[in-house]
């Protein structure tokens, strides 16, 4: 998803706003994301993503200490609204921060499924989203979810309401 070429693009300082609001929203403001332990890592257009530690409030199978399915899918989500949020924001780039954070309050998920491959066993884990389509009312997106070593754990695809 790329800006509109007649666009004004904003300015450096606008944008590192929108980085720290984006910021302090998905890791602070949306309390669930703070129980989660979630940590921004990249609010790239084209590749947003996330992390996570393993933690003892985590774990869904207690034999076995692997994370919990409930957890794969809200951390899938919630990277899915991030990566639509940093191409909204890319693609009204000539929007001050607090526009594109009125945009985000919009959005929500229609639809989601995780595909679950292997068991949720890590110290950390990363999701990564992108989006797939970009509409004037619902976006959809690719998720994916890795462990420390790579390995991936669970992919996903989410549709969401964006107006």
């Amino acid at each position: 998803m790329t800006a509109h070429p007649t666009r004004a693009r904003r300015s450096p300082s606008e944008q590192a706003l929108l980085d720290a609001e984006l910021r302090e929203t998905f890791q602070s403001r949306i309390t669930f994301n703070n129980v989660l332990g979630l940590k921004l890592l990249s609010t790239d257009a084209q590749k947003a993503s996330m992390s996570f530690q393993m933690t003892p409030s985590l774990v869904g199978h207690y034999h076995y200490g692997r994370l919990h399915g409930g957890v794969i899918s809200a951390v899938l989500d919630t990277t899915g609204g991030l990566a639509l949020t940093c191409a909204i924001a890319d693609h009204f780039g000539d929007e001050s921060a607090t526009q594109i954070l009125t945009r985000f309050n919009r959005i929500g998920t229609i639809d989601l499924r995780i595909d679950f491959l292997r068991q949720g066993i890590g110290e950390q884990f990363v999701a990564s989203a992108s989006v797939t389509r970009l509409g004037g009312r619902v976006g959809s997106t690719q998720m994916a979810l890795h462990n420390e070593r790579g390995l991936l754990i669970a992919t996903g695809a989410g549709s969401y309401v964006v107006s």
